[in-house]
């Protein structure tokens, strides 16, 4: 929370914030000064600086340390209204509670910060690992249509008279056919150079997803899986702002892990739910 809090507004707010912060905590103590003294007043600061120090960056928690350092002196130390200090004493908690203040900023900072790395590095992991999935997929996704129009052509080429105009036409088509695959693997595998600097930034954009669903089946059953594939969609599904290559992906390598790890007589059913929600 206080890392998404940071991440939404401004640098100057943060300065703003971290002031504002301070003040309320500083009156709140000093209308209870008569029932705390004032140690336990740089108690209540410090944690409030501490506070600060998770949610904003650096400088404005630097500033919350030095702010709530001149209050607590001029405010709370005796004697009052005046940064100067009578007792040893004080001024040796003063100094304390300003470089215990400055010091705790400083490492909170750096925590989020190693944290902040190692969320980007296990990101970036993540997008490793994606992108040779879809680079397995696609490698097989592009042998299938290769052979496909190898096969083809070198049956036209034979030119043995055996082949029928009939024949020809349908050598023709699978030719076609496979092409089209061809291309869109060509193109699957030039969007991925989208995550090849090791970040997953999704291409979203408006989709339907049954028409995908019904598309992704309509390729795999080209290549006449023994399993029967069932879908059943519901008849409102509302359109869906995502990447549609990721998905496309996505459902096929299920489908074909499907195809491939079951048994001949299973049939693969693909349902969406009745989605209870309102859609504007």
């Amino acid at each position: 929370m206080p890392k998404r809090f940071s991440n939404k507004i401004s640098i100057q707010k943060q300065y703003i914030f971290s002031v504002l912060l301070v003040f309320p905590v500083s009156i709140l103590c000093y209308a209870f000064t008569p029932y705390m003294g004032y140690r336990v007043v740089a108690l209540m600061l410090l944690v409030t600086v501490s506070l600060i120090a998770i949610s904003f960056e650096i400088f404005p928690v630097l500033l919350a340390a030095v702010l709530s350092a001149f209050i607590w002196d001029f405010f709370f130390i005796p004697p009052h209204y005046t940064i100067h200090v009578d007792s040893t004493e004080d001024a040796i908690l003063l100094i304390m509670y300003f470089i215990i203040a400055m010091v705790n900023a400083v490492l909170t900072y750096k925590i989020r910060q190693v944290e902040k790395l190692a969320r980007l590095r296990e990101e970036k992991a993540k997008a490793v690992k994606l992108y040779n999935t879809f680079l397995n997929s696609l490698s097989h996704e592009l042998k299938t249509p290769i052979a496909a129009i190898i096969g083809a052509t070198d049956n036209l080429q034979a030119g043995d008279g055996s082949l029928t105009e009939d024949d020809k036409q349908q050598l023709v088509t699978e030719i076609a056919k496979a092409s089209f695959r061809l291309n869109q693997q060509v193109e699957n595998l030039l969007n991925m150079s989208r995550i090849e600097s090791g970040f997953l930034k999704p291409n979203k954009d408006w989709c339907d997803i049954g028409e995908t669903i019904y598309e992704v089946v309509r390729r795999v059953e080209e290549d006449k899986p023994l399993q029967k594939i069932s879908i059943s969609l519901h008849p409102q599904l509302p359109l869906c702002k995502l990447d549609k290559v990721m998905l496309e992906t996505v459902l096929h390598n299920l489908l074909a892990n499907a195809i491939q790890y079951t048994d001949s007589s299973c049939i693969i059913c693909i349902a969406l739910p009745v989605i209870q929600t309102n859609w504007k």
